[in-house]
């Protein structure tokens, strides 16, 4: 079951939304529990990468297990120039962080272009996506509120969280909702190929390629 025995899967998770919203900081925040002002903007990709313990169901779909479980975080670069460059890592991606600022009402509005290049490039046609207004700490200058991003959010079906990189608040949260969303859609993908009466072959465990791209039902 272990890709290298060191751990029992490797997810891909990419950041996603316009330059400034605070993808780095946010990434940075998660991987090394710190907040750093002195980034600057990401050029093409860059990622970073954490271990942790999941708590999903066992093969015999009723036991619970931890799988210890490796991510690899990408980090995409917001600007229009390297469009070309960050949708071609959309495929490869298991799960998405879509983020915009609270503090830039055009950064919310251009979720809709986001969630257009999702639907066009990522592995099938409803990725799992996890939509994150961030800097909520920055309440003085909010410029999109709770209730115009959870409209969204729910038009899409997708989760929605606050989170600021410069207290730490949600961000845990919003990846651990993601990978919640990206380890169930495995198990329902093992369900469907585990073995039948005959003794037929079951899906690996192994996560290191995304599915085939197709019209997800899930």
């Amino acid at each position: 079951m272990a890709v290298d025995g060191e751990y029992d899967y490797l997810i891909k998770l990419l950041a996603l939304g316009d330059s400034g919203v605070g993808k780095t900081t946010f990434l940075y925040r998660y991987t090394d529990a710190k907040f750093n002002r002195k980034f600057t903007t990401t050029v093409g990709i860059d990622f970073r990468e954490k271990r942790v313990n999941y708590k999903g169901i066992g093969a015999d779909g009723t036991s619970e297990k931890n799988f210890k479980v490796h991510l690899q975080l990408w980090d995409t670069a917001g600007q229009e120039r390297f469009r070309s460059l960050t949708t071609a890592f959309f495929r490869d991606a298991m799960g998405f962080l879509l983020m915009f600022d609270l503090t830039n009402q055009q950064s919310f509005l251009n979720v809709r272009n986001w969630m257009s290049q999702l639907q066009a490039n990522a592995y099938c046609d409803n990725p799992d996506v996890v939509l994150v207004g961030t800097k909520v700490d920055l309440e003085d200058t909010r410029d999109v509120q709770a209730k115009q991003a959870r409209e969204l959010a729910d038009r899409y079906g997708i989760p929605y969280f606050e989170a600021s990189a410069a207290t730490g608040v949600e961000v845990d949260a919003a990846v651990s909702a993601l990978l919640d969303l990206v380890m169930k859609r495995m198990e329902q993908s093992s369900e469907r190929l585990s073995p039948d009466a005959n003794g037929s072959a079951a899906a690996s465990h192994e996560a290191d390629e995304p599915p085939v791209r197709r019209r997800c039902a899930c």
